[in-house]
């Protein structure tokens, strides 16, 4: 939050799009969170809050404080962690055993849908960013890093996806009974070998 009100001032609504579009697909947060949180940045001392309408409509807009600024700089010094995965669909394919080989199927298949959707959505963003060149134009080399992550990521659950209903669809009904050789297993390990690679 502290960091979209350092790019400029936001009202609670503005803020909860920017979410969406933006630092919402690394970090999600629920909608209810996005409303409160605003008033605990001003409590804290971090951000003001004035009215402001919109035609007749009154909004609540905030704005960064030098405080604000102090504790954003803070906390950006702070390299922070790696990614947190929370994805249904691989827990359920952990689960597959009890289940059938046609819900594994439409699982892994629906992840591949999502890794499409998720990309479209980011190639218009990024072709309106494109276009829109006087907009942000100095938040250009930020943006290109997050997107490019987005860009890799998506391509990499659709990539598994394919290799996975390879695999899945090899499977026997009864899943339990299937035995994987060493040898496939071995094929995997070898993938996760990538960080011992020489430079």
């Amino acid at each position: 939050m502290l960091g979209l009100l350092a790019v400029r001032p936001h009202s609670t609504y503005e803020l909860a799009k920017a979410m969406g579009r933006s630092v919402g697909r690394a970090w999600p947060r629920a909608q209810s969170k996005l409303f409160e949180e605003p008033k605990k940045l001003v409590s804290h001392g971090y951000a003001s809050a004035r009215e402001d309408f919109v035609g007749r409509r009154p909004r609540t807009v905030y704005t960064i404080t030098r405080s604000g600024r102090r504790a954003l700089a803070t906390w950006l010094a702070d390299p922070g962690d790696g990614p947190v995965l929370e994805f249904e669909g691989l827990v359920k394919l952990v689960f597959a055993d009890h289940g059938t080989r046609d819900d594994a199927l439409a699982t892994i298949a629906r992840a591949r849908e999502w890794a499409v959707e998720m990309n479209a959505g980011s190639l218009e963003a990024g072709e309106r960013f494109v276009e829109n060149s006087g907009l942000y134009e100095q938040r250009r080399a930020t943006t290109l890093l997050f997107g490019a992550f987005f860009t890799d990521f998506y391509a990499l659950v659709a990539t598994w996806a394919e290799w996975a209903e390879a695999e899945v669809a090899g499977w026997p009904e009864d899943i339990a009974s299937h035995r994987i050789p060493p040898e496939r297993i071995r094929e995997v390990l070898e993938r996760a070998r990538w960080s011992q690679q020489p430079d």
